[in-house]
């Protein structure tokens, strides 16, 4: 019966993905700080059900669940507004742990980043609740911020990259500004990146090659384009620093010669700019990294035979 295939959850614990749940602590903090405990439920529930939905899959096939499920989860709910319905928040990890990984057979065979499909896909069929002026929250201020609220109260015009507000170097940098639950503190996803790279867990060349792409493309749009976001700003607002680091890096999705994860970061801090400046979607980090785990393989492929025929000759 069905009932029977259902066993004791067995859990491996990989240490990388110990270690990037460690590197997330700091994330995790800020998004309790700026936009108050509801915060913490996005990413229970989200990794309850990306949990759960590994676990159920993984049953039929008497395979146990691997912990980097909870760096899916954790990393999806990071990257969700404050004020995004939990329900969606569950179909969305459902949708990323399915059809971003399982489906590909697992750990270590998903083509796409899976926190990342989650998003996209709720993104796209509930757009009204992940863009706009009207679902965002303005960060909670005070010596203890949101540690003392349930969220953040005061709904503000939208993030620095759909609005003509000015926002401070500052506040960019430690985070107090409206944006992503785990995306807004630039400190910490920069220390958090630091973490990663010294425990060998994330490639620099990756986190590098994403950021310097990023700059020098927006550096020339905003000397030869009018009405452009200056460069520093752009690399701290919304998403990128944290999709840089966290996202862009996954060892799985993203490409594995030390020349293809050159290109791989280009692609990404190219493809962002161009998606930002002329799109309608104000973030592209998001698109950009999916885009680029289609052609990483693509990537590796020519970058190998290349190899392979300079040898023989």
């Amino acid at each position: 019966m069905l009932k029977d295939k259902f066993s004791k959850p067995q859990i491996i614990w990989q240490k990388p993905m110990t270690l990037v749940l460690k590197a997330l602590v700091l994330p995790v903090i800020a998004s309790i700080y700026f936009f108050g405990w509801r915060s913490i439920l996005l990413i229970v529930i989200s990794n309850l059900f990306g949990f759960l939905t590994e676990y159920i899959y993984n049953q039929f096939y008497e395979k146990p669940v691997t912990s980097s499920v909870f760096v899916t989860g954790t990393l999806f709910a990071l990257t969700l507004p404050p004020t995004l319905p939990l329900w969606m928040a569950a179909i969305g990890i459902i949708v990323g742990v399915l059809f971003g990984k399982m489906v590909f057979g697992g750990f270590g065979r998903n083509v796409f980043n899976p926190a990342l499909v989650g998003r996209a896909f709720i993104y796209i069929n509930f757009g009204n609740f992940m863009v706009g002026g009207d679902i965002w929250k303005e960060p909670a201020g005070g010596l203890l911020g949101g540690f003392i609220k349930y969220s953040s109260d005061v709904i503000t015009a939208a993030t620095p990259l759909v609005t003509d507000q000015i926002v401070s170097y500052k506040n960019l940098l430690l985070g107090n500004t409206a944006g992503a639950i785990g995306a807004t503190s630039s400190l910490f996803i920069i220390l958090g990146a630091l973490y990663m790279i010294y425990k060998k867990v994330a490639n620099k060349k990756i986190i590098f090659s994403v950021i310097l792409s990023a700059f020098f493309l927006q550096l020339l749009f905003y000397i030869f384009l009018e009405g452009t976001m200056n460069p520093v700003k752009s690399i701290l607002s919304g998403g990128f620093l944290f999709g840089a680091v966290y996202m862009a890096t996954d060892p799985i999705s993203s490409a594995n010669t030390k020349l293809g994860r050159l290109v791989y970061g280009i692609m990404i801090g190219a493809l962002t700019v161009v998606i930002r400046v002329f799109s309608n979607w104000p973030e592209g980090i998001m698109f950009a990294i999916l885009l680029a785990n289609m052609f990483s393989p693509i990537v590796d492929y020519f970058i190998k035979n290349r190899n392979k025929s300079g040898e023989k000759s």
